[in-house]
């Protein structure tokens, strides 16, 4: 689903990930720490795809530069980002960027937003 964010600016974190063979608690581990996120302050919603190849893009939304930092440093989180770096993940990069603006469309049919 494609997040539904506020009127810029904002932040974007860019989590491009390459995948080991090594699944165990992978998935629940991923559940998890998108249930922490959503609780986190300042956190405005995420979008993520992962292809045949074990290549992700995990791409999630904040509202500011300080709610970026407490999350990476919320405990149970970094416990997650040593076991990816550990087992998980043969390769990533993070990055943090600033959304100026936006615009697009929805199908109407698909979109959580009521028709005008």
């Amino acid at each position: 689903m494609i997040a539904c964010t506020p009127e810029p600016p904002y932040y974007a974190v860019i989590f491009t990930s390459l995948r080991s063979d090594v699944e165990q608690d992978y998935a629940t581990t991923a559940e998890r720490m998108l249930e922490l996120a959503r609780e986190q302050p300042g956190f405005l919603g995420v979008e993520s795809a992962r292809g045949a190849d074990w290549l992700g893009i995990t791409v999630s939304y904040w509202a500011s530069e300080e709610a970026i930092r407490a999350w990476r440093e919320q405990a149970e989180h970094r416990v997650a980002q040593l076991r990816g770096r550990e087992e998980w993940y043969r390769a990533f990069r993070t990055r943090v960027a600033l959304v100026e603006r936006e615009h697009g469309m929805e199908d109407r049919s698909l979109s959580p937003f009521p028709a005008p």
